[in-house]
């Protein structure tokens, strides 16, 4: 290890200090070191570094590098992606970095990183990995519309698959849903003519009908139809050009209008607040609203593995029980589901 490498560690170490002071100096010395980093090293270590430690201060030092540096940070974190060991903390740390929208997030459509993202979640089996990284995707969406030309079908591809996950218990079958619900306003939002001609050549299958009735056609009935199904085309929607005059809450606010359900539009509209917010630390903040009164204890939900979702369930705790009310699991198909509660109610029920 080099002197140079040894020097940084110390830092990093002191980085979280609880004098303020010396934490402070930490930070501007971290980050003189970061803007002169020509290798990567410092970069990479602060990386390490929040991988080890979670560091809330080794995000805001990530997330103000400069975009002369970005192919070093994201070649770093599509390494960690990569890595079974360190994924579910290197999904955490990205959805950290673009909800900030720092100026290189564009470059992630056309770096390795948006593959490794989709590969994860068309192959990952751990469901608190998936709901972290649906969630990246979510966000993400947004942020790089040109990607669809490329990775459309991918998008289409981990819509499916996790539309049809059946493979958890209820309390994280629900959370999952509650992000497939979110991608599915994204895609619809977004990609209307393709997300529909997908839909109907893929749930028109007999092995997959179960699937249609049981969560799609519930979530159709929550949407509008969308202008573009009666002036776009396939292509149309898929062509870079047609995003150049959207800024990324342009673009939140577009799904938004589409949505019939008070809880998403409203939820839409928090994101584009955040977005324009960049100091936010939820994905989606409701406001303050008071939640109903339970009869009934909720069910635990063990997901402190991921800060990411930790963060964004313990502000909305009655996340699942609104997801059993819009969205019954696989499980629970049988029932017939119950009339949604007053939309006053649902706002303060928010799963974002």
């Amino acid at each position: 290890m080099s002197k140079e490498q040894v020097s940084i560690s110390d830092l990093l170490h002191s980085l979280d200090s609880s004098e303020l002071q010396e934490a402070e100096q930490v930070r501007a010395t971290v980050n003189q070191q970061l803007s002169s980093d020509k290798g990567g090293a410092v970069l990479s270590a602060v990386v390490d570094y929040y991988l080890e430690s979670s560091s809330s201060q080794a995000v805001l030092l990530l997330s103000s590098i400069r975009e002369t540096h970005h192919k070093a940070l994201l070649e770093k974190l599509n390494e960690s992606l990569n890595r079974p060991l360190t994924r579910l903390v290197a999904l955490t740390l990205l959805g950290h970095l673009i909800r900030k929208q720092p100026p290189w997030v564009h470059h992630i459509s056309r770096s390795a990183l948006l593959p490794s993202l989709l590969r994860c979640l068309k192959t990952d089996s751990d469901v608190v990995v998936l709901i972290t990284a649906v969630l990246v995707l979510v966000t993400l969406l947004p942020m790089i519309p040109q990607a669809g030309k490329q990775h459309i079908y991918d998008f289409f591809d981990v819509f499916g698959r996790l539309a049809s996950w059946t493979q958890s218990p209820v309390v994280h079958l629900v959370h999952l849903h509650a992000g497939v619900y979110s991608l599915f306003h994204r895609l619809y939002g977004m990609f209307p003519c393709n997300f529909i001609s997908y839909l109907r050549l893929h749930y028109s299958m007999k092995e997959n009908l179960d699937t249609f009735q049981e969560v799609i056609k519930p979530m159709l009935e929550h949407v509008r139809v969308h202008p573009e199904l009666v002036t776009g085309t396939q292509d149309q929607e898929l062509e870079p050009s047609r995003w150049r005059c959207y800024e990324v809450h342009d673009i939140v606010i577009e799904c938004s209008r589409v949505s019939l359900d008070p809880l998403e539009s409203s939820c839409e509209e928090d994101i584009y607040t955040s977005l324009r917010e960049p100091t936010s630390t939820s994905l989606c903040s409701s406001p303050p609203l008071r939640p109903p009164e339970l009869s009934s204890p909720l069910p635990a939900l063990d997901l402190t593995s991921s800060p990411l979702i930790t963060e964004t369930v313990s502000s909305h705790p009655q996340a699942h029980l609104l997801l059993l009310r819009l969205l019954p699991p696989p499980t629970q198909c049988a029932s017939p589901r119950p009339t949604p509660p007053p939309s006053d109610q649902r706002r303060a029920m928010s799963p974002w």
